[in-house]
């Protein structure tokens, strides 16, 4: 079987990483702007009666189980705004039965009288900001929870911050692993679930070659779609994050990894990089790098 591009670079990575047995977990990430058409065959990965985050999205396509998610079936709302699939200040809840907002609804008690927050609420910090707002049906842990920011004015100044794709321009976004070969697609991002150490190497390869320093930029919401791909996405730059409560309780992120997004062009540079300078860095000898 012919591997594709991004299977190619992966494995060309961790050869040269030196260790026998290592798998890094990576999803890469398509975008199809609105004038784009959906190859078919990618179609029959959108699932049916179900929706998930994009936290969850990414960790299923670095398993290898590919998924395509849009406007219709994505699971959490603040995604669907940062990825470009909606308006961040549209009025109206998203129909159907979401993920992160069916767990607000379960936790209030309200059952079928519950309103589920717009992409607004999100947006003015309404829904961040649930204790300060009196929202106590957006709350996620109870009547005790304290929100994920303090007030609605920090909430707001925290999404003013975060990498969002607006106006929304995009019809779907495409995640899948390396070892997706039914067509040889170039993704947008390519995101990792690295370990420390790992993370280390991968800036050594990619420095490397570039001489170009990586800056992480991080915030408490709205990880893996913000951080680990609207940003690398929008500035052509490597971002490292922590991950966020999303992809730590809903997704399961392991709680030893962290998230590393690579815009495409700057993966193939890490690739090269990773392969000329494995003698300058002899990773098989660093503490921990042995394969778990």
């Amino acid at each position: 079987m012919t591997m594709s591009t991004i299977d190619r670079l992966y494995r060309r990575m961790i050869t040269a990483m030196g260790v026998d047995g290592l798998e890094i977990p990576m999803a890469a990430v398509k975008f199809y702007r609105l004038e784009e058409e959906i190859p078919p065959l990618l179609l029959e990965y959108m699932p049916e009666n179900i929706s998930l985050t994009s936290c969850q999205a990414n960790r299923q396509a670095s398993l290898g189980d590919a998924v395509l998610i849009s406007r219709e079936n994505i699971g959490c709302i603040a995604a669907a705004i940062t990825l470009g699939l909606v308006d961040q200040n549209e009025d109206r809840p998203l129909s159907g039965s979401r993920v992160y907002t069916d767990i607000m609804r379960d936790q209030s008690g309200l059952g079928s009288g519950f309103k589920p927050p717009t992409p607004k609420d999100f947006t003015d910090g309404t829904v961040y900001a649930c204790r300060e707002s009196g929202r106590t049906d957006f709350c996620l842990f109870g009547e005790a929870d304290s929100g994920r920011f303090r007030t609605r004015e920090i909430a707001r100044k925290a999404m003013r911050d975060m990498a969002a794709i607006q106006p929304p321009v995009m019809k779907a976004v495409f995640f899948y692993s390396s070892e997706f070969d039914e067509m040889d697609l170039i993704p947008d991002v390519v995101t990792f679930s690295v370990r420390p150490v790992e993370l280390t190497r991968l800036v050594q390869a990619y420095q490397y070659q570039t001489g170009k320093r990586i800056s992480a930029s991080m915030g408490a919401v709205r990880a893996v779609n913000a951080d680990l791909i609207a940003q690398p996405y929008l500035t052509r730059e490597i971002n490292v994050s922590s991950y966020c409560i999303g992809a730590r309780l809903i997704a399961r992120y392991e709680p030893e990894r962290l998230g590393m997004g690579i815009p495409f062009a700057a993966f193939e540079d890490l690739v090269r990089g990773m392969e000329d300078s494995r003698t300058g860095y002899p990773y098989h000898l660093y503490p921990g790098a042995s394969a778990k």
